[in-house]
């Protein structure tokens, strides 16, 4: 069976020229996938081991595990879409298959526990064409499209149900809603949202009721992820330290826009109390998850390039002590995810790219 299943729905939702396009690009996948072998061991890292490369070509990224470790969720672009779209695969990275509707642009998939729905962010209400890139004339920055909402989805064999039914809309806010994590329990969503003025985090139930905010502080807070025994939050925030930075953070945020210059790793309970900041390196780090061992968290940072391009995994415990680096190949690394019983670990990367701008999705065993 070719990898993105393009049975009749597919088709339906593609359009004939998308599915064409859709099936070479299947093909190239399966074929890539058939000639992929293990990635070269770098020996100065010693966490990961068995280090497996899932995707060929594309950007691949924000590839997050179901509660089994058999299956992924992550964002791709890739033919015949002009930005990212959201797809499962298995842990062989085999049978990728469309699950978002093709429109718009995606991003911060999660599974639900039982493995049968998964939560997303589209701007697809807001227009069907992928929204524009932002002017960086004046520097890096990040685009907070106010036409992201969060929506859960019904998976029938890794496909969306015909008719896109079952595509539940469930955060209604005139402004940016995304980067949600489910709660193990399957009752909860973590989230950020800009609807009360500022990038702060919020909790609501599965159905998205029920909405509380857990953060308050001014500067971009976003990418929380639960805990693996849901006890704790962990997240990444950039409070501006000065009047001028504060002011710099709002002109940008009018303009729909952040600059992601400096991020620290923070933590807190699951119910928004005991806020605590775990780094303190002045750097860009972010995409931060929690080893099951609730000791130990890992994320991304380029506290490493003096000019700040490049990328890497990092290991810290929750008090802020042992920082140890994870990862060492040239470029980028970061979206990392342990498996639920800590024994495997999944990130994105530009390792072994043929072409520029080129991110894949890793699979490692995780040496403790």
């Amino acid at each position: 069976m070719l990898g993105w299943a393009l049975d009749r729905r597919a088709v339906l939702k593609l359009g004939l020229t998308g599915a064409a396009s859709a099936l070479v690009e299947s093909v190239r996948a399966r074929i890539a996938a058939a000639q992929a072998a293990p990635v070269q061991h770098d020996p100065r890292e010693r966490r990961p081991a068995n280090l497996r490369q899932l995707t060929f070509g594309g950007q691949n990224a924000e590839a997050y595990f179901d509660w089994t470790g058999r299956r992924l969720v992550f964002q791709s672009t890739r033919p015949p879409f002009g930005c990212d779209q959201i797809f499962t695969m298995g842990d062989d990275g085999r049978e990728a298959r469309l699950v978002s509707t093709g429109k718009g642009r995606t991003t911060c998939a999660f599974f639900f526990p039982d493995g049968r729905r998964i939560i997303y962010a589209s701007t697809h209400l807001g227009a069907p064409d992928c929204p524009p890139q932002p002017d960086r004339s004046r520097g890096y920055v990040w685009p907070i499209y106010p036409s992201y909402e969060i929506f859960s989805a019904e998976l029938d064999g890794g496909n969306l149900k015909a008719g896109g039914g079952n595509l539940q809309r469930l955060t209604t806010n005139e402004g940016y809603d995304a980067e949600g994590a489910v709660s193990p329990d399957g009752r909860r969503i973590v989230f950020t949202s800009l609807r009360q003025g500022d990038l702060d985090l919020y909790l609501m139930d599965a159905d998205g009721s029920n909405v509380r905010r857990l953060t308050d502080r001014p500067g971009y807070d976003g990418g929380p992820f639960f805990s693996w025994d849901g006890r704790f939050i962990v997240f990444r925030a950039a409070r501006p330290e000065s009047a001028s930075e504060l002011e710099e953070y709002r002109a940008l945020l009018k303009q729909s826009l952040v600059r992601p210059r400096r991020l620290e790793i923070f933590v807190m309970k699951a119910d928004g109390t005991g806020v605590t900041q775990v780094t303190r390196l002045g750097a860009a780090s972010f995409a931060p998850f929690m080893h099951p061992n609730a000791q130990q968290i890992i994320f991304s940072s380029n506290l490493h390039d003096p000019q700040g391009r490049s990328f890497a995994l990092y290991l810290i415990n929750v008090d802020g002590s042992g920082l140890e680096r994870v990862t060492y190949a040239d470029g980028f690394a970061s979206f990392p995810m342990f498996s639920r019983d800590g024994s495997r670990l999944v990130f994105c990367g530009s390792r072994n790219a043929s072409a520029p701008r080129e991110i894949n999705v890793f699979l490692a065993d995780w040496v403790a």
